[in-house]
């Protein structure tokens, strides 16, 4: 589970008042050993300019930006789903991969440093994030022509493992249940995880290719799969892309 979904979902649900502080804290920094926010006092809230602030503080300021709620941005060079601005914060984000935009127009992307998580805060303009709906039945339709591609070019033969995931793509992973989120798209970003793992297993390297154009089939039969997977995945974590009720 990517750690800006997992920010995302649980700090949405502490704004909303949906989850305690210390449920946010289990469920945002899980197995590892803390996380911390900067960049903070540079951007004149509070604290000393060039110290890290606790997790519990940076949320503190979220709250009192007026935030209500944080959604995820999983973006990718020449497609930045999720982004919408200022330049800095778009760059930070594509190079991470990922990234959490708020509503209280501030932006956090994760820097993992061994066993912490250090979540850099910039400015962040509002965005247009795929609909719900829209994500899933791209997803779906992703994944059945990508299946079938990936078939034609016998990926049992030079990817098992991708072969594996596809065969089971019915049992999708389950994800940790958090407060308020609905479960149309814990089952989505569900799904998009599972689909995830199958571009990354597929791309890992050049496997039983034989030859340069080989390889550039597979890469292209998987680049719309990779595109729907992203977006599945920034709709389920978005709250302003969730069905209302």
């Amino acid at each position: 589970m990517l750690d800006s979904l997992r920010f995302a979902w649980w700090v949405t649900a502490w704004l909303r008042g949906d989850a305690s502080t210390d449920d946010v804290l289990d469920g945002v920094i899980g197995a590892d050993a803390t996380h911390v926010v900067l960049g903070l006092p540079e951007l004149g809230l509070g604290g000393e300019p060039g110290v890290a602030q606790s997790l519990v503080g940076g949320l503190g300021r979220l709250r009192v930006e007026g935030g209500t709620g944080a959604g995820l941005a999983v973006p990718a060079y020449g497609d930045p789903v999720g982004l919408g601005g200022p330049p800095e914060f778009n760059t930070a984000a594509l190079e991470a991969g990922q990234a959490v935009v708020t509503d209280a127009g501030l932006g956090l992307v994760p820097i993992r440093v061994g066993a912490v998580i250090e979540w850099h805060c910039l400015p962040a303009w509002r965005r247009a994030v795929p609909d719900v709906g829209e994500a899933d039945r791209g997803l779906r339709a992703a994944l059945r022509d990508s299946a079938t591609a990936l078939a034609e070019l016998d990926v049992a033969r030079w990817r098992p493992e991708a072969a594996d995931r596809l065969i089971n793509l019915r049992h999708a992973p389950a994800l940790p249940q958090v407060p308020g989120i609905p479960p149309r798209c814990v089952e989505l970003a569900a799904r998009g995880s599972q689909a995830a793992e199958i571009v990354e297993v597929a791309l890992e390297d050049d496997g039983a290719a034989i030859s340069a154009g080989e390889i550039e089939r597979r890469r292209q039969a998987l680049v719309p799969l990779d595109r729907a997977v992203r977006r599945a995945l920034s709709a389920a974590g978005s709250p302003e892309a969730w069905p209302p009720g």
